[in-house]
């Protein structure tokens, strides 16, 4: 979606505060081991908010993706446990269901003009019903350590490091390109942003490999995210794709007269947000180690949250892939520093609530 804006970095300040604040009250908040936890906790609200900024952005919402993760995760189980299907075949079909799922609701959306609030409220029962049917209301666990692994493992300190420079490599090219483009546009205010970009990214790039690997190395389900981060924010922000969706979001008549198939647009978006919930029922299947009947529960509500709090608009139109990531590791903070506090479930909900509703008044207030 659209770049870094004064948003994003009032995001960035408030989970930095988040962190000092934690840290003060609980001595271990930052600890290399806490820190690897938090990275693998957030990462399936992380990867549904990837998927939700685009239907918020398109002016839709998704309410199905909780448990429908959670009954994709199930049948990836299933398939793989019970079946005995190998790990690969089994993927690919959970990953395609995914899409089939996405694909129905974005037709009933975009084609037979069913809200989507209502087709989706429809596809959480449904989907729900299925998952208690499927898993007879008992948990299903894994043996299978490669599958296991996918939401459990880490990768060698050498191969984090390996990464670390080829990230550093990456970023530092795109930013170069950036300077040379304000060079040639004789655009000298741009310089300094975009140095402070530069020492900022390389700042956290190895900040993270660092503190990962002074544990047991960078979560493989936090690659999984970084890979995902990279792809769906290259498609939103250097694609015809990613501003058609803006366009759609933005205004739809307008979007329509100027020759925009809103209609497939808003297809395909449902179709990534069915892909990205296949990814994450998989991702939180293979970290718990089972599926229940219950897995996936409120994490609709989650993925909004971190959508909204990262400054994507509900009325469509404006929201970022790295907001969301960043909305979605500020609702993992609130809620690990408010375990680590020893807080109740109750002062956990009331905070978060606060959180949200502060969030959009802040959005609000911008728009003002």
């Amino acid at each position: 979606m659209k770049h870094l804006n004064l948003r994003t970095y009032v995001m960035v300040i408030a989970l930095v505060c988040i962190w000092i604040i934690f840290s003060l009250l609980e001595g271990t908040f930052l600890s290399s081991r806490n820190l690897s936890n938090l990275s693998r906790r957030a990462t399936v609200t992380a990867i549904l908010a990837i998927g939700m900024t685009f239907v918020i952005v398109s002016a839709n919402i998704d309410l199905s993706v909780g448990f429908g993760a959670g009954l994709l995760g199930a049948i990836t189980a299933i398939l793989h446990v019970q079946l005995g299907q190998p790990i690969i075949l089994t993927l690919f079909i959970v990953i395609c269901l995914g899409i089939l799922i996405g694909l129905m609701q974005g037709y009933l959306v975009a084609y037979q003009h069913i809200p989507a609030f209502i087709v989706t409220l429809g596809g959480f029962l449904v989907f729900r019903g299925l998952m208690l049917a499927f898993t007879k209301g008992k948990t299903i666990l894994l043996h299978d350590n490669w599958l296991k692994a996918i939401g459990n493992a880490y990768l060698p300190r050498a191969i984090g490091w390996t990464i670390m420079l080829i990230g550093l490599g990456v970023s530092g090219y795109v930013f170069f390109r950036q300077l040379s483009t304000s060079r040639a546009t004789h655009t000298e205010r741009a310089y300094l942003p975009t140095i402070l970009k530069i020492v900022g990214t390389w700042g956290c790039i190895i900040a993270f490999v660092a503190v990962m690997n002074n544990y047991k190395g960078i979560p493989f389900s936090a690659c999984i995210l970084f890979g995902l981060v990279f792809v769906f924010h290259f498609i939103a922000n250097r694609t015809r794709f990613g501003r058609y969706v803006y366009a759609v979001g933005g205004n739809a008549e307008a979007a329509y007269l100027s020759g925009i198939n809103v209609r497939s647009i808003t297809l395909r978006v449902f179709a990534i947000m069915g892909a990205l919930m296949a990814i994450a029922g998989i991702v939180m299947t293979a970290r718990l180690g089972s599926a229940g009947p219950d897995a996936g529960r409120l994490r609709e509500l989650d993925a909004i949250a971190a959508c909204v709090i990262g400054g994507a608009s509900l009325m469509g139109g404006r929201g970022s892939i790295l907001g969301a990531i960043l909305g979605a590791f500020v609702m993992a903070s609130l809620s690990n520093g408010m375990e680590m506090a020893n807080m109740g479930t109750a002062g956990q909900d009331i905070i978060k609530g606060i959180v949200l509703v502060a969030a959009v008044g802040f959005d609000i207030a911008s728009r003002k």
